[in-house]
């Protein structure tokens, strides 16, 4: 309760002196959701080295998982419903928190998934863009790379110190919240630093991790069940507090997350384990910077009408298997179409000149 109540203090304080802060503090709450990395960061980072892409699914997709299964065991509350039912003040004179329309996630909160999705996936950028510079050997270069070194952690501490303070500004975290978020995301990341393995998976290790990390989240979740425990609480506190109902989305509900990432993570495997992506990304039009900046353009404009594609929401689980497709057709679009179709474009262009 003192985290909490200290928590609220800072949250009226942020709440009151920087308003005029408000449009950027809400950016930077979007530049945190996790659902960023796979529509920008992703296609970005995949054309200009694959390994990094790679790399970075599997870091999004393990780290959310581990944020769904810390927020099921920690029980955290959210500071715009949390205010509502303590007894800790007096004379029923709770606080006033002022709500925005992306204040009513449903899910636990603790830890913060955007901190923790922001930091494992900057932290992946970071370390890629640094691997490049360590390599320079003379003086002047080694000058260059300690300067790029500060540079880039700074700016990776400005983005998850603005991330942070955006979930906080917003009441829907607590400051412990983002904090151990941050923590665990940069943990998650440097975990895959040691991980070469998932560079070379095969469609067959792709599956057999997506059905682990599914049985076992599912699993959790009845064994707990059956112990009278629900692991949904939050969500009919979320809906019972929020300021406006129409701000609830079953989106942010803890089990569309999971179906979101089990999505991304078998289209990617689909993607790299596919004769479209053989062809284009292994062959000799792969080295090209053409080809490259192609993709990416393709690809991001691409990923931009996906978010014109609304799923139904009337039914539960018509949304999470669509979701599950629509998440799957995205890193396979990036990995495997875009680049086949590049690939196409280019080989027919050539054809015509010669």
């Amino acid at each position: 309760d003192l985290l909490h109540s200290n928590g609220v203090l800072i949250i009226q304080h942020l709440q009151r002196d920087y308003r005029a802060y408000q449009d950027f503090l809400n950016f930077m709450s979007h530049v945190g959701d996790p659902r960023n990395i796979f529509s920008i960061y992703f296609p970005l980072w995949f054309q200009l080295n694959q390994m990094v892409g790679t790399k970075m699914i599997w870091v999004a997709v393990i780290g959310d998982w581990f944020n769904l299964i810390f927020k099921w065991i920690l029980f955290g509350h959210r500071p715009y419903w949390w205010v509502q039912e303590t007894m800790i003040y007096p004379n029923q004179s709770s606080p006033c928190l002022e709500q925005f329309p992306i204040t009513c996630e449903t899910g636990p909160g603790s830890p913060s998934g955007h901190a923790m999705g922001s930091s494992c996936v900057w932290y992946v950028m970071v370390t890629a863009a640094l691997s490049y510079t360590v390599r320079w050997k003379d003086k002047l270069a080694v000058t260059l790379h300690r300067l790029t070194w500060s540079l880039l952690w700074s700016i990776f501490w400005i983005i998850q110190i603005s991330v942070c303070i955006s979930r906080v500004f917003i009441a829907t975290h607590f400051p412990h919240q983002v904090i151990l978020g941050v923590f665990a995301g940069i943990l998650v990341a440097e975990a895959f630093e040691h991980t070469p393995a998932i560079q070379t998976a095969s469609l067959r290790m792709y599956i057999k991790t997506n059905l682990f990390l599914f049985i076992f989240a599912l699993g959790f979740y009845l064994s707990l069940k059956l112990l009278d425990i629900d692991l949904l609480w939050s969500v009919p506190k979320a809906k019972k507090w929020c300021a406006n109902p129409d701000w609830i989305n079953i989106d942010t509900t803890p089990f569309a997350g999971l179906v979101r990432n089990l999505g991304a993570l078998f289209g990617l495997g689909l993607g790299i384990n596919s004769e479209m992506f053989i062809m284009s990304c292994k062959g000799k039009n792969s080295c090209k910077l053409s080809f490259r900046i192609l993709c990416i353009a393709a690809s991001l404009a691409t990923l931009q009408l996906y978010n014109f594609v609304k799923i139904p929401t009337h039914t539960e689980y018509l949304f999470y298997f669509l979701s599950f497709c629509k998440s799957a057709a995205m890193p396979l679009t990036v990995v495997a179409l875009v680049p086949y179709c590049v690939h196409s474009l280019m080989r027919t262009t050539e054809k015509k000149l010669n």
